[in-house]
């Protein structure tokens, strides 16, 4: 009973607040509002998702108005309002209209479409001129004698363009002192084909930084039984057919972003898995690291 009071409670709180909104969100969103409110991962993962989704139009939100309110936190009942929807007990609606919560309070901040456009040309202008610089520095090596200086300069300056112009067009997921960007499914060194004889490949590349820890920080995978990072559906998880880290880990400097990727296939033995796929689950691609935890989903329909 206490627990049915508290859950009304919180609705009428909720519709208090915002005006009711009528949305379907999709099920994975579920698994992480789930971990937040065990705990598995933390507020500041499950709000920076929350924007992410808003922003490329996964969870669909009507305008909402920010307050002159102001909060330290998410309040509790918000708290308690995902892991019931996450356990089917309130509505998508519901948890939409908690979100919108969140944006009033400020805790949630998406720019409103005229201002993401001018921000998108802004990108642009800035994105042509940054590049330029980089090409500049690339052509400046042509000029170095020692070929092995020449071809040093040459693979620096191509690595800078590479990693500026993947960071424009990826979404980033900060874990920790590490932010991963991701340009998505049917990207260069992301892709999804199953073969003539049924097997199921799956080609995953990130770019990962140490943007917030002044020492060095490691990614770790020792092999496929012991790997910080895998595939899962819900029901099975998958470990990688290959993957490039070297010497078991990816150590990352601060401020120095360095691309990674992993194949899932094949069963190679050490504990590995053969990747299946089944249309009817959603796929994310996991990560576990002492220093935190997050689920990204991956779009394989």
């Amino acid at each position: 009973m206490k627990t049915a009071i508290t859950s009304i409670a919180a609705i009428l709180l909720i519709a208090s607040t915002v005006s009711y909104a009528h949305a379907e969100v999709p099920g994975w969103v579920k698994n992480n509002a789930g971990w937040w409110a065990e705990g598995t991962i933390s507020e500041t993962e499950f709000l920076s998702g929350i924007e992410f989704l808003i922003k490329d139009g996964i969870i669909s939100v009507p305008p909402t108005t920010v307050s002159a309110e102001s909060s330290e936190g998410v309040p509790a009942w918000v708290k308690n309002n995902a892991g019931w929807w996450a356990e089917g007990v309130t509505s998508d609606g519901e948890f939409v209209n908690a979100i919108q919560h969140l944006m009033s309070l400020g805790l949630i901040s998406v720019a409103s479409s005229e201002t993401m456009e001018d921000s998108k040309v802004s990108l642009v202008e800035t994105s042509d001129s940054q590049v330029a610089v980089y090409q500049s520095e690339l052509e400046a090596c042509s000029e170095i004698k020692k070929a092995y200086e020449r071809l040093n300069c040459e693979k620096a300056a191509k690595n800078k363009i590479a990693v500026y112009e993947y960071k424009l067009n990826s979404q980033t997921f900060q874990v920790g002192p590490i932010t991963y960007y991701w340009s998505g499914m049917n990207t260069e060194g992301n892709s999804f084909e199953i073969s003539s004889s049924g097997q199921a490949f799956l080609y995953l590349r990130f770019l990962a930084e140490n943007t917030g820890s002044n020492n060095n920080e490691a990614l770790y995978c020792t092999g496929p039984a012991v790997c910080n990072y895998d595939v899962t559906n819900g029901s099975n998880d998958y470990k990688y057919s290959q993957m490039d880290f070297t010497s078991s880990q990816l150590v990352l400097k601060p401020e120095d972003p360095r691309f990674f990727n992993f194949f899932f296939g094949p069963n190679i033995g050490g504990g590995g898995t053969t990747f299946e796929y089944d249309s009817s689950k959603e796929y994310h691609f996991r990560i576990s690291e002492p220093f935190g935890s997050m689920s990204i989903p991956l779009d394989l329909g």
